[in-house]
């Protein structure tokens, strides 16, 4: 009788082990589809409109969680939807309820003139913020890096970004491996 039990105390302890270890997977494999949905959603950079911070061709992670939680913050790196259903680059420059203008090469935000990394504040065309734009509650006013070869908020084509456009803050390039960094 005495072998009987062993052989049941024995099965049952492995058919325990094996059930935990089932759940550790299963826990690891939620955790990792999490972590790479919020924070890992890859995007590519197509051509040069955010030189010098990003290159046509490099691979950024999305962190989509950021903006469920929060909104945009002005010089964010975004990844927006375009009407034509295209993910695009831009940096936020103006935020819902604000005044953008672009005069004399400079860029205003509410009559003020936007205090910025040197290479960041010129804008030799104005676009559309030749005159005032103002930017509803749920709109962003959204530029590339290299302003003399960006499509963005100057023109009708994209103007103001609705906020359900913005999908995610960039937050990390990964490749080139040579120029992994984090998105500032």
């Amino acid at each position: 009788m005495k072998n009987v039990e062993f052989y049941q105390a024995e099965e049952n302890s492995i058919l325990k082990r094996a059930v935990q270890w089932l759940a550790d997977i299963a826990v690891v494999l939620c955790l990792a589809w999490f972590s790479v949905y919020a924070f890992g959603t890859q995007v590519q950079i197509s051509g040069q409109s955010m030189t010098p911070c990003l290159q046509a061709g490099d691979v950024v992670l999305m962190n989509r969680l950021s903006y469920d939680l929060g909104s945009p913050d002005r010089m964010d790196v975004v990844v927006f939807q375009r009407e034509d259903r295209r993910a695009n680059v831009k940096r936020v420059i103006g935020l819902p309820g604000e005044t953008v203008q672009i005069r004399q090469g400079r860029i205003w935000i509410d009559g003020k003139e936007l205090e910025t990394e040197p290479e960041l504040s010129r804008v030799s065309l104005a676009g559309l913020a030749e005159n005032p734009v103002l930017l509803g509650e749920d709109e962003y006013f959204l530029l590339g890096d290299n302003r003399d070869s960006s499509e963005d908020s100057r023109f009708a084509n994209i103007g103001n970004v609705k906020r359900e456009q913005i999908l995610g803050k960039v937050w990390l390039r990964v490749m080139p491996l040579v120029d992994l960094q984090l998105i500032q």
